[in-house]
């Protein structure tokens, strides 16, 4: 059973991979490793050493520490399926489309519509 902190930490990496734009395929050829393990790395099953985390955010253009974003002692078992630490999927490519809106006013009004959708449930 993979640790809660593994599960945590590898969601975190899916998530700036998504917003990066890059697929599994393409950070592990930067790696120089199968996407199977990228997978593996991002489900918690494999666990990632300290050289192996500072490469994947360096690939990312991201300081090692945001892979950890998120995590407290406290509650370090937030899990994808039980936690809000992570993002799913399609949350991460909004948040990756997010950052290429420049229009301010374009913002506000997607960000007004998210806010006004999720009050409403739907």
């Amino acid at each position: 059973m993979p640790h809660p902190t593994d599960v945590a930490v590898g969601g975190r990496v899916r998530e700036l991979r998504i917003r990066a734009g890059l697929s599994q395929q393409a950070l592990a050829e930067r790696i120089g490793l199968s996407f199977q393990q990228v997978q593996k790395y991002e489900k918690g099953a494999n666990r990632m050493g300290a050289s192996r985390l500072i490469q994947i955010a360096t690939v990312l253009g991201v300081p090692v520490e945001a892979l950890f974003q998120g995590l407290e002692t406290s509650d370090a078992a937030r899990t994808e399926s039980g936690g809000e630490a992570v993002l799913d999927r399609d949350a991460a490519k909004v948040a990756r489309d997010w950052v290429r809106i420049q229009d301010a006013g374009t913002r506000e009004i997607v960000r007004d519509m998210i806010r006004t959708l999720a009050r409403a449930g739907g």
